[in-house]
């Protein structure tokens, strides 16, 4: 629901693997250009859908997820907005698991949209204690096969994390923009001078402005929280530029340069990969809790699977991560009453 960037990416790339997609949209001009150019293969709601994603403005996403859950009531549901928690505590249904791909363009509208545009980017989900295993793992699964790298966290987590990483950056990039345009009705050379680091670090004021007062709302105490530490983090290198403390300067640009250098790329050999296999209780939020846990403990889960057991009330769960974090993650699982096993995958 929705075939702006977003939904028009996540269209074209699950006909991309095989996906019959349809689409549904309020401007009737945008669904056929989503036709078009290949985003859909057909226009209006399937009652039989197996998964529906809703990528509207934030402001429309609770109304819109509720449509959807109506409009195939055996499907699954999940969204692509960047603030979870209010969206999660205002659907309470067990078929719906909130989502936000990190990722996106300065390009607006379908006309942009990428089937690539989620390979190799973070796709959160934010599944909750009353998450279904066999929800979770579906969702995850399509999501997955879309490129990115799956990471779950839990809805009021995410929100305070999306403020620092996004939220706070889209703001201030926007900032900074203004200060130059302004500047720039005083010294014409002022734009012409904008490249390099200042073209990098703005780029994202180049967005589509209409969606962030919607965010902002959303997410205002974790934006608000963010914005004030970022504040004082300013003042105190104003006093230090303005101080000539050249040690306190050089030390915070070192410990920033080594933090930015340290940021994580691209994914492992499948020889570096190894199988966790944890025994469960077949019961809701298992799962969930399970990969909360991998979460807090800065493991990555590349893949996963739940192996019902054919008698009982007991299954598997199977991890595929590191073989660096196995350790970790087994010691995690055990301090919390699993009893997990594991063994290469090659």
């Amino acid at each position: 629901m929705g075939v702006g960037l977003i939904g028009g990416s996540i269209g074209m790339a699950l006909r991309a693997r095989g996906w019959h997609v349809h689409g549904v949209d309020p401007d009737s001009e945008r669904l056929a250009r989503a036709v078009e150019l290949g985003a859909l293969d057909a226009t209006g709601w399937d009652p039989d859908a197996e998964l529906t994603f809703v990528a509207t403005p934030v402001g429309q996403l609770p109304d819109a997820v509720v449509e959807a859950l109506a409009a195939a009531p055996e499907g699954l549901v999940t969204d692509v907005g960047s603030v979870k928690a209010p969206l999660v505590a205002t659907v309470d249904d067990d078929r719906f698991i909130g989502g936000h791909p990190m990722a996106g363009s300065e390009q607006e509208g379908v006309d942009g949209a990428d089937a690539e545009m989620f390979v190799d980017a973070i796709w959160v989900l934010t599944p909750t204690d009353a998450t279904a295993g066999d929800v979770l793992a579906r969702v995850r699964s399509v999501v997955s096969s879309l490129g990115p790298e799956i990471l779950t966290l839990p809805p009021e987590r995410h929100d305070s994390l999306v403020a620092l990483v996004s939220h706070v950056p889209h703001l201030t990039a926007a900032t900074l923009m203004g200060i130059a345009a302004a500047r720039s009705e005083e010294h014409s050379a002022v734009l012409r001078l904008a490249a390099g680091g200042f073209r990098d670090m703005t780029r994202v004021a180049a967005g589509h402005p209409g969606i962030w007062p919607d965010i902002c709302s959303g997410n205002a105490a974790a934006i608000d929280g963010v914005l004030e530490e970022l504040i004082r983090a300013l003042s105190a290198v104003r006093a230090e530029v303005a101080g000539g403390d050249r040690d306190g300067l050089l030390k915070r640009l070192e410990t920033a340069r080594s933090a930015r250098v340290s940021l994580p790329t691209g994914a492992p050999r499948p020889s570096e990969l190894v199988e966790v296999r944890v025994p469960v209780l077949d019961r809701q939020g298992e799962l969930a809790s399970i990969t909360l846990l991998a979460t807090d403990l800065d493991v990555n889960i590349y893949d996963l699977e739940i192996a019902h057991s054919a008698e009982g009330d007991r299954g598997v769960v199977l991890l595929i991560v590191e073989s660096d974090m196995v350790e970790r993650l087994k010691g995690g699982l055990m301090a919390n009453g699993y009893r997990p096993t594991s063994a290469p995958l090659a």
